[in-house]
């Protein structure tokens, strides 16, 4: 093992969230020495925005799409000044916004994190972090290459974990045939053009499986399945402010989805749609959502998170224009139904599912089946060793709603006996629990800027306690 290199911050994951850190905490104390562990060749991309594939498009126009708060159009900017998005014919949606592909967005996070690299300022470790212990005064970090950091500050601005498989597909999730993390790349291109492939899952992630898939030549027949058979929503046609006022929602999650209905239904007499009520709502999260008490949270998260998601986190024009096309010609299926269990032979892999408003069991005979149901988050802890070692001497948690880590209002890890551990942050969606709003790109923002300036708050009153004693 090498000598430790000193530091005085660390941040584990270099996507978007470890990136944006960095930037800002550059700006808010320039003199630090800031470490960003990322095996990745660039800062910034990220398992979402290291997406080589060309269907994959952002969710959100890209004059909202920023690295900077409050700089709304900062993307567009860079887009337009670059031309990076040139030679994109369907870069622009039927909305007349510009959707560019999810790797051009990375490219610009890297753009303006990769200066402070070249001049010094951050030191991008490519590495993956196997080791975190706490010593004295300091944090040590090892990778599995042998590279050692010492630091007074860690930020675990740590990826999602990978999906976890439903338990009724156990007896067949080590078959080659089952596609278990759709993301990894490469992972679609040995489907051949008339497989038929069952889908598990109708967010997000069955999207861009469609998307991509179309891209391919895919002319098989598509079938997505889950409990309720909700898919992403798209965009309104024409753009509306927020509308609404959530700042002090029901406690109980029957009422707080009657207050929403409600208000969708005060903008459908002003001519708006649901999406301004429903922004609304993200806009106020982060001020309500720490009001409402652990059950009430649980709640809402237990019965309102699955229509949430599929209004909140909406697909792109072009994305949604693939759904619509397959959906109409019968080659896509999407069916509100439970898993029962699997069963594979030499020539398919079958699945018994119960449809959820015919309450009948049906047969689904598929040439390959695709894992599309979101992150495991409850299981963070457990998927990277050094979350585990931090566990087990008492220094993080899982939070109480199952979404990621612990941490308090500052974004620090609240430790096993309850306490707080003033020098590890939690950075991004898996802070959460605590934020009540933290997957959406200007949010997850928003709040790295945050644990940014609380970071240099910190480092700044560690140098006055050195200055008073020396």
């Amino acid at each position: 093992m090498s000598e430790a290199r000193p530091f005085d911050v660390a941040i584990v994951g270099g996507g978007f969230t470890g990136a944006a850190v960095a930037y800002h905490l550059s700006r808010y104390r320039p003199g630090a020495s800031v470490a960003v562990f990322e095996p990745r060749s660039f800062l910034g991309g990220g398992l979402a925005y290291d997406d080589r594939d060309p269907a994959h498009r952002i969710n959100v126009p890209a004059s909202r799409m920023s690295l900077v708060p409050g700089d709304d159009t900062h993307f567009a900017r860079w887009l337009s000044a670059t031309q990076a998005g040139r030679g994109d014919e369907a870069i622009t949606g039927r909305d007349g916004a510009l959707y560019p592909a999810r790797a051009v967005f990375g490219r610009y996070v890297a753009a303006h994190i990769e200066p402070l690299v070249s001049e010094g300022h951050v030191a991008h470790i490519r590495g993956r972090v196997e080791e975190i212990s706490y010593s004295g005064d300091r944090w040590t970090l090892a990778t599995e290459n042998g590279t050692t950091v010492r630091a007074e500050i860690v930020v675990l601005a740590t990826t999602h974990p990978s999906p976890d498989p439903p338990q009724p597909l156990a007896p067949i999730a080590s078959d080659p045939r089952v596609i278990a993390d759709a993301l990894l790349p490469g992972a679609l291109n040995q489907i051949a053009p008339q497989e038929r492939v069952v889908i598990l899952g109708t967010g997000l992630t069955m999207a861009d499986v469609v998307a991509s898939l179309d891209r391919l030549g895919h002319l098989g027949p598509l079938v997505a399945i889950s409990r309720r058979g909700l898919r992403s929503r798209g965009h309104s046609k024409i753009a509306s402010d927020p509308f609404g006022d959530f700042t002090m929602p029901p406690a109980r999650a029957s009422r707080f989805l009657r207050q929403i209905r409600q208000t969708i239904g005060e903008a459908a007499d002003s001519g708006l749609s649901w999406h301004g009520v429903i922004d609304a709502v993200r806009a106020q999260a982060q001020t309500f959502w720490p009001t409402l008490s652990p059950d009430a949270q649980s709640a809402i998260v237990r019965h309102l998170r699955v229509y949430w998601d599929v209004h909140r986190f909406r697909i792109a024009p072009q994305v949604e224009d693939v759904l619509d096309r397959k959906l109409a010609d019968g080659s896509l299926t999407i069916l509100s139904a439970s898993l029962l269990d699997a069963r594979k032979d030499l020539d398919a892999l079958t699945l018994s599912v119960r449809r959820r408003a015919r309450h009948e069991v049906a047969t689904l005979s598929a040439d390959r089946i695709i894992v599309t149901t979101g992150p495991a988050h409850a299981k963070i802890l457990s998927t990277h060793p050094y979350l585990g070692a931090l566990k087990a001497a008492g220094y993080v948690i899982a939070d109480h709603l199952g979404l990621g880590i612990a941490c308090d209002g500052e974004s620090r890890a609240i430790g096993r006996k309850g306490g707080v551990v003033p020098t590890l942050f939690i950075a991004g969606p898996l802070a959460r629990a605590r934020f009540g709003e933290l997957m959406g790109l200007p949010q997850v923002s928003e709040h790295a800027r945050r644990v940014a300036e609380t970071v240099s708050n910190a480092l700044a009153a560690a140098a006055r306690d050195v200055a008073e004693v020396s």
